[in-house]
């Protein structure tokens, strides 16, 4: 069997995409979506995989695409990236 390389690094780009779009979140679940221990908005930042609270000065992790919204598993903000 012959392995064509293009055909092999498109597939490769596919899987990547289709990762990237499972580990994000579902723009519609963000709007509704608050930060469990003040209760106010929560901004998703897609590099890190993380819910920000500026309010509460926490980071909560996506872990495959689920936020995890418990506020033990979040991670301190320093006061200076606020």
């Amino acid at each position: 069997m012959i392995c064509d390389s293009d055909n092999t690094d498109r597939e490769t780009e596919s899987e990547t995409e289709v990762k990237a779009e499972a580990r994000s979140v579902d723009p519609r679940l963000l709007k509704i979506m608050v930060c469990p221990l003040t209760r106010g908005a929560l901004v998703y930042d897609r590099a890190a995989q993380e819910l920000i609270s500026h309010k509460a000065g926490l980071a909560y992790p996506v872990r495959d695409g689920i936020p995890i919204l418990i506020i033990d598993e979040a991670r301190v903000i320093d006061s200076d990236k606020l």
